[in-house]
């Protein structure tokens, strides 16, 4: 097959203190790292004739452990982001890069209501793609050239590329498939605010089963569109919208409508 399974999670001495993300082992340093395992578990799950079985918390845990000590100062306080790779063959790998360390709890920007609170700072810029993309799963994979083409549109590079963004690129670029649904965005979730609530597009638009989006909505704080409730037709310009994954955690931004590119030059996991 050409593609294995992927895992982006966050490091984050920051995270013991949120009890949130608290895992079976007490307070984590690793954003809801138990969800991570459980979606690369029931991944593998349905293709098991390629993938084989074994993958556990504990395992996964045990190799971002590994590389966090392998990149990390002497008292492991460095922020990192782990990418965790699981091939066909059932074995595991990861990589870690440094990461901003959060300062508060990477859910607070869930909280927000556009229609009575104080607008918070920074606010991302986000463009909707010039075309629909028909080739997205709501599984995580290493193949990611739909969005990284979705990227490129809009004057971004590809996630991990180290050549600079055009001048004029926004900070993310959100998708949207053949029937003018929306779907998700580059590297991100997305929900708007409908309805005096946060509304995500659902998995069977065509996007990735972002694990801080099973949070969210178990938690009440986002809730799931019905099939083309969110579409182009319905996206305003300067309109909200939250954007979240188990890197970033959760942001806020506001669409720009009427600015993308087609140039040829690419943070959920």
């Amino acid at each position: 097959m050409s593609y294995a399974l992927l895992a982006s999670t966050r490091y984050d001495p920051f995270l013991t203190s949120c009890v949130w993300n608290n895992d079976i082992d007490g307070p984590s340093p690793y954003l809801l790292l138990h969800y991570q395992a459980d979606r690369l578990i029931a991944s593998a799950a349905l293709d098991d004739k390629t993938f084989r079985h074994g993958t556990t918390l504990s395992n996964v845990k045990a190799l971002c452990d590994k590389v966090v000590r392998e990149h990390n100062d002497s008292r492991g306080e460095t922020a990192l982001k782990v990418r965790v790779v699981l091939n066909p063959s059932g074995e595991l790998s990861a990589t870690a890069t440094p990461a901003k360390a959060f300062t508060s709890d990477p859910t607070l920007p869930s909280l927000f209501n556009p229609l009575t609170d104080v607008p918070p700072t920074p606010v991302l810029i986000i463009h909707i793609d010039s075309q629909p993309t028909s080739d997205t799963v709501s599984l995580k994979t290493t193949d990611r050239q739909a969005y990284d083409d979705a990227r490129i549109r809009v004057g971004l590079q590809p996630v991990g590329s180290l050549d600079p963004p055009a001048g004029d690129a926004p900070d993310d670029v959100i998708l949207y498939n053949t029937r003018n649904a929306v779907t998700e965005s580059s590297v991100c979730n997305v929900a708007f605010y409908r309805n005096d609530r946060w509304v995500t597009p659902p998995l069977a638009a065509g996007c990735i089963s972002g694990i801080l989006r099973r949070w969210l909505i178990e938690q009440h704080r986002i809730f799931e569109a019905v099939e083309d409730e969110l579409t182009l037709d319905n996206i305003k310009d300067d309109e909200w919208v939250l954007v979240s994954n188990g890197v970033i955690g959760c942001k806020l931004g506001r669409i720009k409508l009427h600015t993308s590119t087609e140039t040829g030059d690419d943070a959920k996991d």
